[in-house]
């Protein structure tokens, strides 16, 4: 008896025997799995980003009206009527600079101010971090519709309590032509702070609290304990914090389009994204809209290309 079967082997004189090994199944290599795994993201990349940004770059070539298939190639022509525009699209670029420029610098100060207040230990220190966050919270149309309120120069309790208190004599129009940049500014500072300060709260939290005892040691006093040690600290977050609050608040679409809608006031306000929308789903130049968003996304890579570059140089430095 033998532990294994036995098969003869045809062919020559002597007859050869192997061990029959038993049949094993197929298995998927380990490393595959990986790929499978990542499969239904990438569909979703590809479906969701890759394919409408390169529609868009292919419209952007083309003179197409939003609701008829006709499209009719025009290679870079919207591209040089847009580039060669300082009525329209230069001033909405303008626009759009100052108003994003303005809101993360006005962010970055009040959400560093927030975080080193909060930083420090007192009474009610959670309940003031949760009311903090509070505006990032409430939605956009939400913050809208209260700040039209606030500011409204009719019923608006902001006018009131300034005639109360003797600092104005007849109300502000704060939703007129030459406030509602400034307004719109001050509204995206107090709506998108919190974004910097629990960035910034957070790196806070993790600093060596040793460096400030020897900073202590050596005299310095608060402000230069900040710029000596806090602001080091804070730099890469800092750095992470700017860009995308830039990249955001120049693409901002909702809260300018809602506080001002297609009232003329959006005139003095007509950022790019909004000049783009009305382009695309105003005048029904699809094509066009299409070049628009694709000046706006190469705007904001040579910006980024530009700050990293700044940031780098200084890091070593």
């Amino acid at each position: 008896m033998t532990n294994s079967a036995t098969t003869p082997i045809p062919g020559g004189d002597t007859a050869q025997l192997r061990t029959a090994l038993p049949v094993r199944g197929r298995r998927i290599p380990e490393h595959y799995w990986g790929y499978i795994l990542l499969t239904p993201a990438i569909v979703l990349v590809l479906g969701l980003i890759l394919y409408p940004v390169s529609y868009s770059f292919y419209l952007s070539f083309f003179s197409k009206h939003a609701f008829f298939p006709e499209e009719t190639f025009i290679g870079f022509e919207n591209y040089i009527r847009f580039l060669t525009d300082p009525e329209d699209f230069w001033r909405s670029v303008k626009l759009g600079a100052i108003y994003a420029f303005s809101t993360v610098i006005l962010q970055v100060i009040v959400g560093v101010a927030a975080s080193l207040l909060l930083n420090e230990t007192f009474i009610g220190r959670t309940l003031v971090r949760g009311i903090v966050l509070f505006p990032y919270m409430v939605p956009t149309i939400v913050v809208v519709i209260l700040m039209r309120w606030i500011l409204s120069d009719s019923y608006g309790i902001l006018n009131y309590l300034l005639q109360v208190i003797g600092l104005i004599n007849r109300p502000i129009v704060w939703l007129g032509a030459e406030n509602i940049m400034l307004v719109l500014i001050l509204i995206s500072t107090w709506t998108y702070f919190p974004f910097v300060l629990i960035g910034v709260l957070a790196r806070l939290q993790t600093i060596d609290p040793e460096l400030y005892a020897a900073a202590k040691v050596d005299g310095a006093g608060m402000l230069r304990r900040f710029f000596h040690v806090t602001l080091p600290q804070i730099r890469n977050v800092l750095f992470v914090l700017i860009l995308l609050r830039f990249l955001f608040m120049f693409t901002k679409f909702d809260i300018v389009w809602l506080l001002t809608g297609g009232s003329g006031l959006g005139y003095y306000v007509r950022t790019l994204p909004i000049f783009t929308y009305m382009k695309a789903f105003g005048e029904m130049q699809v094509g066009a809209g299409a070049a628009l968003s694709v000046i706006m996304f190469l705007i904001l890579v040579v910006f980024a290309l530009i700050y990293s570059k700044v940031f780098q140089r200084g890091e070593e430095e």
